[in-house]
């Protein structure tokens, strides 16, 4: 047997149990294949179950408003990957009728769909030979034919590019697909891979070499920028509600159209009053002779990102009772069971999670 009958024969006797493999739905197989991008299978069946729950069709999430797809999404980080989703779904439902299109190229084109997404869709969905490249298909093919280059350099690249589309069975080739990603997920693992029960261990040179620990090969990775967030809660008491003041990221940053606590960053992680006195929010607090003092750091987070490294400190700035003045731009005062329905980062929510019976009790 070949490298392609091994792989299918395994598939078929080893193959994981996933809902999305229930059927060929294109909107299915999308709706995974996003939600799996940067996300481990564990948290993200719960979100998919979710998903599909709220939206059952691309025609519903079409109609959803993007604040109810982030708010959803909250937890899974990336958060461009569920703006993209919901711009996507909807251009389906307006140029293509709510069918998605039925080749890689048109695939390809939609917002949100690189590559390995529009191969897996176009092979899954529509039985078109297209193989998808990830990190898991990578590792398998760098380790058996035992590739000691950086394997992401364009040059090798390519060269597992090809090598992967030589080797997919065109009648096959969504099956082929999601057995590399299965052999690269349960045996071909980064580290130390189980070889003893690999089906492609014979010809393997990594494995007939004694390197498969040692591949793939990467060069160094990016090195990470670091910021210092600092994040007020504003809180105040209008008749029996409390209240705090919202902000929506609007910038083109990270979190991108989430909500979040009003928020200074600074380029280290001193905060002056000669800086805090320049954000909108507190000259106008400064201005109406309200104490802007933090009455101390409440809690600090360091939370890392790909490419950047979040320095977090949140304080706490209690206000007069019914003080609450309207504000220029994105600031909105929302009680605590709105704020808690509107999509935010992780870190915020994690934050605001710790005043939850200062809030809910009136």
């Amino acid at each position: 047997m070949n490298f392609t009958s091994r792989l299918l024969k395994w598939y078929n006797e080893n193959k994981r149990d996933l809902p999305w493999r229930e059927s060929r739905e294109p909107y299915k197989i999308w709706l995974s294949e996003i939600i799996l991008q940067q996300t481990r299978i564990v948290q993200g069946l719960a979100y998919y179950h979710r998903f599909l729950d709220k939206f059952p069709d691309i025609q519903a999430l079409a109609d959803a408003s993007e604040d109810d797809v982030l708010s959803l999404w909250q937890g899974l980080g990336y958060y461009s990957r569920a703006r993209n989703l919901h711009y996507t779904a909807r251009e389906i439902a307006e140029r293509y009728g709510g069918k998605f299109p039925d080749n890689y190229k048109d695939l390809l084109e939609l917002k949100g769909i690189g590559p390995y997404t529009a191969a897996a869709l176009a092979s899954i969905a529509f039985n078109k030979p297209h193989a998808t490249i990830d990190g898991n298909v990578t590792r398998v093919l760098a380790r058996y034919f035992g590739i000691t280059d950086p394997v992401n350099e364009t040059k090798i690249k390519n060269q597992i590019s090809e090598a992967a589309n030589e080797l997919i069975d065109p009648q096959l080739p969504g099956m082929f697909n999601q057995a590399m990603m299965d052999l690269g997920a349960t045996i071909c693992k980064p580290g130390k891979p189980s070889c003893n029960i690999c089906p492609l261990n014979n010809e393997c040179v990594a494995r007939v070499k004694g390197i498969e620990e040692i591949i793939p090969v990467k060069t160094s990775k990016v090195k990470q920028r670091e910021r210092f967030f600092h994040f007020f809660l504003l809180h105040t008491h209008n008749g029996n509600e409390r209240l705090l003041l919202t902000e929506k990221r609007e910038q083109n940053d990270i979190w991108k159209n989430l909500y979040q606590l009003p928020l200074i960053e600074t380029p280290g992680v001193e905060l002056t009053k000669k800086v805090m006195i320049q954000h909108p929010v507190l000259d106008r607090l400064i201005s109406d002779n309200i104490p802007v003092i933090p009455e101390g750091r409440v809690q600090h987070y360091s939370h890392v990102l790909t490419h950047q490294r979040l320095q977090a400190f949140f304080y706490n700035i209690p206000l007069p009772s019914d003080y609450y003045p309207n504000f220029d731009g994105a600031y909105n005062w929302v009680t605590f069971g709105a704020f808690q329905k509107l999509g935010k980062p992780i870190l915020i929510a994690r934050f605001i999670e710790i005043f939850r019976d200062f809030f809910e009790n009136k």
